[in-house]
């Protein structure tokens, strides 16, 4: 007996997964691929987002070949840059981190770049580059101090999480907001379809 093809995400970002579910996406399995996030010498925002989600995508892939239940399954996987210019900001892990990133923000433009990669149950692999343009108003210490204070930016790439607190810095948001949020909800659901994936499957079930 045929079974359909299984979704894995190769990520275990809490906001990927809300966004799924937000968009009745339920997926089968979470696996996270990490891999060397650390930027090729001169490598542009895009090419590394884009880079490190193919790169997820095909290790999540690996691990999955000695898993019959999961054979014949479709692989999604994001990563998110947020970059100034060509300068790219880290996931923020320290006091230093964050409070260096909301510096570089405070009163600029910055952009917010997703890779997603999908790689089918017959090999296939898709790749789509998202880009979004963020304007932060100018950020004075003690405002910068009392997010550091909250906690909220830490493993944010960036230094900010655009969903919880540091909605009230965005002055502009040219693009997608839910690639700033972790990812592109509108091309991901897309590129699903267009491969096949029966995306309104638990529609039906949805009640509000």
């Amino acid at each position: 007996m045929s079974t359909l093809p299984k979704l894995v995400l190769a990520s275990g970002s809490p906001r990927r997964i809300e966004l799924l579910q937000q968009a009745g996406i339920e997926p089968d399995r979470v696996l996270p691929a990490g891999v060397d996030e650390t930027p090729l010498r001169a490598e542009h925002p895009r090419s590394l987002a884009k880079r490190l989600s193919k790169e997820k995508a095909e290790k999540a892939l690996a691990s999955l070949q000695t898993e019959e239940d999961y054979a014949p399954s479709f692989v999604l996987a994001a990563d998110t840059v947020v970059a100034v210019g060509r300068r790219i900001l880290p996931k923020a892990e320290t006091f230093d981190d964050v409070t260096n990133c909301l510096g570089l923000l405070s009163g600029r433009s910055h952009r917010v770049y997703s890779g997603i990669c999908l790689i089918t149950p017959s090999g296939k692999l898709r790749q789509r580059l998202v880009e979004t343009r963020v304007r932060f108003k100018r950020l004075p210490r003690a405002e910068i101090d009392a997010y550091v204070a909250s906690g909220e930016w830490r493993g944010k790439a960036g230094g900010y999480a655009v969903q919880g607190l540091a909605g009230a810095f965005v002055v502009k948001l040219v693009g997608s907001y839910t690639n700033v949020v972790g990812l592109p909800l509108y091309e991901t659901v897309a590129l699903l379809a267009g491969e096949g994936f029966k995306v309104h499957a638990n529609w039906q079930s949805v009640r509000p």
